[in-house]
């Protein structure tokens, strides 16, 4: 079963979002301040805990839930966008006085930071980090689910499938049972499906997800990454079924570090912390947040 999660510093809703968003702050307060960005679209911070409060241990963190997913949910029928996104990412920074700012993206939220990158005007982000970013063209992001169902197809995952069924965990732990159920669901991201072990639920709202992939449609951001000039690293598993190919002509675009792991999919907290979060404290212990405001 997946690890407690700590209870977070502070959290509540936001006040200058459109719509109330839940947000949790953990680390020591006074410390620079991180933003992390969750994956999705359409799903929720939690996820990524407990392994992601590694950054906790140095800088004031915030996490929040994105509109539409988790404690973020709004029975607002308008479509969220990713300009939705974009929107409520610069109101955060200006409700927290994020200055300077720093955004750590993971997946999909690695894609968000780059647009707001490109797209903001108040509150400019200062620092980059990138994780397992998804495909910054929707050519790549094709060939990402061609891969990513071929892997849920596999004899590995299938044959997983069928010692679950086989356990009769379904009668005699329901939760476990549903627990490993969510497992298998996502073992396709994994370099190696077994490892897809004790890790947090989550649950996407496809509503969600759908409305957002749709609003950006046929997109390409590679002509226009030359345009963020800040610090920027970029970590991704060489095993990830987001092509790796992404974030390799990605940052070329961006001349943003690049730091790519091995024997690693898309869950680098998962099967790489060490290598996951060695690149990234090495890149925010040599790229300091100016200290001068904007």
């Amino acid at each position: 079963m997946p690890e407690p999660i700590p209870e977070p510093r502070e959290s509540g809703f936001t006040k200058t979002t459109s719509s109330p968003l839940y947000w949790a702050r953990y680390g020591p307060p006074g410390k620079d301040s991180l933003v992390v960005l969750h994956g999705g679209p359409g799903a929720d911070h939690e996820y990524l805990l407990p392994q992601m409060l590694h950054l906790g241990e140095k800088h004031d963190v915030l996490f929040y839930d994105q509109r539409g997913g988790g404690r973020s949910r709004t029975s607002d029928q308008e479509p969220v966008t990713w300009r939705t996104h974009v929107d409520d990412l610069a109101a955060i920074a200006q409700e927290f006085a994020l200055d300077p700012l720093t955004v750590v993206g993971y997946s999909w939220g690695g894609l968000l930071a780059t647009l707001y990158a490109l797209e903001a005007v108040e509150s400019p982000v200062d620092r980059l980090v990138l994780i397992d970013p998804a495909p910054f063209a929707q050519r790549y992001r094709t060939q990402f689910e061609d891969e990513f169902r071929k892997r849920q197809q596999s004899p590995a995952i299938q044959k997983m499938r069928a010692e679950l069924e086989a356990s009769g965990l379904r009668e005699s732990d329901p939760d476990a049972y549903r627990q490993r159920l969510f497992e298998l669901s996502v073992a396709g991201y994994f370099a190696h499906p077994e490892n897809a072990r004790n890790l947090t639920p989550f649950r996407v709202i496809a509503r969600t997800q759908q409305s957002v992939w749709d609003s950006l449609g046929d997109y390409d951001l590679f002509p226009r990454l030359h345009e963020i000039h800040c610090p920027t690293l970029i970590v991704h598993g060489r095993d990830d079924p987001i092509p790796v190919a992404s974030s390799i002509e990605g940052a070329e675009q961006m001349n943003a570090r690049l730091a790519l792991l091995d024997d690693c999919g898309h869950v680098p907290y998962v099967e790489q912390p060490a290598g996951l979060f060695a690149a990234v404290d090495k890149f925010l212990d040599a790229s300091p947040p100016p200290t001068d405001s904007k």
